[in-house]
């Protein structure tokens, strides 16, 4: 069977995923970006999507930060409805309000295989508590992962305020 492949423009395709989520329905998503390295590959893992009922610090979701701009990065703070995101990848936070949390992540697909690993999963739990844990040391663990990586890309992370 012949399959036909289309890219569309995030700002064009995610408001159309989050259409699907309101019916009830959870969304298979490519991922594209660096942002959640490095267990999650650009190109090559997937992401399973449902409605976000209720945000939770440490969920992976998918959120627009700005008209038509969204990220997949997991929730590092919520201050009443302000929200701080950071891609396990990333050095940086971004901001939404809980209003901007289009879903969550209930699992991903990693490495080509169709098997779910859930985000309630022992794994990712574990995966998940030390890594965020490690917030500090990352950018060295990113370029020794990641060596490739300019390191102007490795320097201070900044940090921005949103009022």
């Amino acid at each position: 069977m012949n399959y036909e492949t289309r890219q569309l423009a995030n700002d064009i395709f995610l408001p159309q995923v989050v259409e699907l989520l309101k019916e009830g329905h959870t969304v298979t998503l490519p991922l594209r970006g660096r942002s959640m390295r490095p267990f999650l590959e650009d190109g090559r893992d997937k992401a399973l999507l449902q409605l976000a009922k209720e945000p939770q610090v440490g969920d992976a979701v998918l959120a627009e930060i700005s008209k038509g701009h969204f990220v997949l990065h997991r929730i590092i703070l919520i201050d009443g409805e302000q929200v701080t995101l950071r891609g396990d990848g990333n050095l940086s936070d971004e901001y939404c309000l809980l209003a901007d949390i289009r879903a969550k992540a209930v699992g991903f697909y990693r490495k080509g295989r169709s098997r779910l690993d859930s985000t309630d999963g022992l794994k990712w739990r574990a995966y998940s508590w030390l890594w965020t844990r490690l917030f500090p040391l990352r950018r060295y663990l990113l370029f020794a992962l990641h060596p490739h990586i300019p390191h102007r890309f490795l320097g201070k992370a900044t940090t921005q305020t949103t009022s």
